[in-house]
């Protein structure tokens, strides 16, 4: 078990490391970041300057929830980058990795991580910086005590997993598809609107809200920025992360599942 760990921190370093190469998409993407985060806070503001009162979050919040999201989208995409997976699975390359000696889910499961967390780091920190030093209405509010940073913390690693293994699902269904364009244009467009990535679930419908809140995408990004915002807080922030803990039991067991279904019948190169 512990030379297992070994092999799967190694993956995850040396995947890390290589993604740390590329400074221009480093610059590019943190200004895309900002000046994005920026927009959607100025349409915010025309909005909340119209009918303030009747939404349902206040204008404080909904700014940081915006600048957090900006800053760790990448984090909660479920859809990004991954090529070399995408490749092995429609070339019939998979095979070398059933030969190998660790589990390819776990050699999955730490390479989407990496790339997600490689890529976020090197963004997160210089975003949320920046929107931190610009004055109100339009800077980001840093969390009110120690307790809600460390629940926002906690939830932030849940959410992370999650993601990633609804992303290891994706995978393995691409086993049974021709074209993998399709659903990968399905999966991005489903959760990130339903996950809080286009607007924040507290402003949906209160039956959509309760229905998407019960489902995986209310577990992703929903619950660690309504937390980091103070809009989820209390027994209420606790039993939102609990949740997220059932889900990514769930969904890990059903991706080792999926992934025994869908590499007994590999057919690689016609052979």
């Amino acid at each position: 078990m512990r030379a297992t760990c070994k092999v799967y921190f190694s993956m995850f370093r040396i995947r890390f490391v290589h993604n740390l190469q590329y400074r221009a998409v480093v610059l590019g993407s943190i200004l895309k970041g900002f000046f994005w985060a920026l927009m959607e806070i100025l349409g915010y503001l025309a909005i909340y300057r119209v009918g303030g009162d009747l939404l349902p979050m206040e204008l404080s919040a909904t700014v940081t929830y915006v600048w957090a999201h900006q800053s760790l989208i990448v984090l909660f995409s479920v859809v990004f980058g991954d090529e070399e997976i995408y490749s092995a699975i429609r070339t019939g390359e998979v095979a070398y990795d059933l030969t190998r000696p660790v589990s390819i889910y776990g050699r999955w499961f730490c390479q989407a991580a990496s790339n997600r967390l490689s890529f976020t780091l090197i963004n997160c920190l210089p975003v949320l910086a920046l929107g931190a030093m610009l004055p109100k209405p339009y800077g980001l509010t840093l969390p009110a005590s120690v307790s809600q940073l460390l629940m926002t913390a906690v939830s932030l690693m849940l959410a992370f997993g999650v993601t990633v293994a609804t992303a290891m699902l994706m995978y393995f269904s691409l086993f049974y598809l021709i074209s993998q364009r399709g659903i990968k244009i399905i999966v991005r467009i489903t959760t990130s609107f339903f996950s809080g990535g286009v607007i924040p679930l507290p402003f949906f419908p209160k039956t959509l809200q309760r229905v998407v809140t019960l489902l995986p995408f209310g577990s992703m990004q929903n619950v660690p920025l309504q937390i980091l915002c103070g809009s989820l807080s209390g027994p209420e922030a606790v039993r939102s992360i609990g949740l997220q803990v059932f889900w990514l039991t769930a969904l890990v067991f059903a991706g080792w599942f999926a992934m025994g279904h869908a590499t007994k019948k590999v057919v690689a190169f016609g052979g």
